[in-house]
């Protein structure tokens, strides 16, 4: 064994040292470690696991957050991960962690995981590349492919999803749409707000200036009284349902209906959304199909290490249209001359909660 021979001991010495067993004197255990160490091995559960080669264990990287999509991707992930016969192994990160990504990679391989997920990770400027510390197949929701040998990626399909919520409004008759982004560090926020942009150059229209969000309703109330001031916006694609309410909540305090005035698309489908007023139009995400496809090609890899990865397919494009959206007012509408018009008397009567219809593209 390399090892025990640059340390100068035999191989049940090494084991001994590798199983944290009794007597060994710490000079000798020092020795075994600095030179397992200089050579790359990992001492933990991955070496007892040698002999029987896997764990039948997956880790998961996930930003701790309480936020709806993230939180419903990883409860999506350990499902399929546990229904693929495998147990899981979570690590959480936080925004600002100097280890980042790479520093929770690096506590599942001490763990012996046979693979890895990272679940929608942000772009925080600490993760590096993991080209030379993952040996173990990983998978990435919902961002590109990290740097590794091995690496996988699945659940990348927000950018289609953000394109048909914008068409959506441009079919309504809407002259352009604006965009409530979603903080650009993520990369969920970079795929929704190139869809958006993507479907206005498609149709020739005019892009307007993004306004940018921290996902929370908060932000999305603060976005609305700075949008509100444009006379001529009539549509507002949301990064997220949060920031949708609450930019409605502004809307309304400003003296813009919805949708009368101002077509709102949200993106998510948090359970809320069918209940706020008015009901919002939204894309719904796709969780658990993300999580199961993805664990079958990790799996998949895991298993058959030789064999070439299991083809990727995009996610389901599923816009959920209740009573957010609707054609613009008259004056508004392209090709048209415009004027003022008096509000109409009396309101939009919204539909029950559960009324609204769902488009599938």
């Amino acid at each position: 064994m390399d090892v025990a021979r640059l340390a100068g001991v035999s191989q049940k010495t090494v084991s001994r040292v590798f199983n944290d067993e009794p007597y060994v004197s710490a000079e000798v255990r020092r020795r075994v470690l600095e030179a397992a160490e200089e050579l790359g091995y990992r001492l933990n559960n991955a070496a007892r696991a040698l002999a029987s080669g896997r764990t039948r264990s997956i880790g998961v990287v996930t930003l701790g957050t309480a936020l709806y999509g993230p939180a419903s991707l990883i409860m999506g992930v350990e499902r399929a991960v546990r229904d693929s016969g495998y147990t899981v192994r979570v690590v959480n990160t936080v925004e600002g962690d100097p280890a980042g990504v790479a520093g929770a990679v690096d506590s599942l391989l001490d763990q012996g995981v046979d693979g890895i997920v990272i679940s929608e990770p942000i772009d925080d400027g600490h993760d590096g590349d993991l080209s030379g510390l993952v040996d173990v197949p990983i998978l990435v929701l919902g961002a590109p492919p990290l740097p590794a040998p091995r690496a996988l990626a699945a659940g990348v399909g927000a950018a289609l999803m953000a394109r048909a919520a914008t068409e959506h409004l441009l079919d309504l008759g809407h002259a352009t749409v604006h965009h409530l982004a979603g903080p650009q560090r993520w990369y969920a926020a970079r795929d929704r707000l190139e869809g958006w942009r993507a479907a206005l150059a498609a149709h020739g229209r005019t892009v307007p200036p993004v306004v940018e969000g921290d996902w929370s309703a908060a932000s999305g109330y603060a976005a609305g009284h700075e949008l509100a001031s444009d006379g001529d916006m009539t549509a507002v694609f949301a990064a997220n349902d949060d920031m949708a309410i609450g930019l409605i909540r502004a809307l309304a305090e400003a003296g813009r209906r919805v949708p009368d005035d101002v077509s709102v698309v949200g993106f998510d489908d948090i359970p809320v959304a069918a209940y706020v007023n008015p009901p919002l139009t939204t894309m719904r995400q796709p969780f658990d199909a993300v999580a199961q496809e993805g664990l079958k090609r990790l799996v998949h890899s895991i298993e058959n290490p030789q064999a070439d990865p299991l083809p990727a397919s995009d996610p389901p494009v599923d816009l959920v249209v209740r009573a957010s959206t609707a054609p613009p007012p008259p004056r508004m509408t392209p090709g048209r001359a415009r004027r003022t018009v008096s509000p109409p008397s009396g309101g939009r009567h919204s539909p029950p909660p559960n009324g609204g219809a769902s488009t599938h593209n």
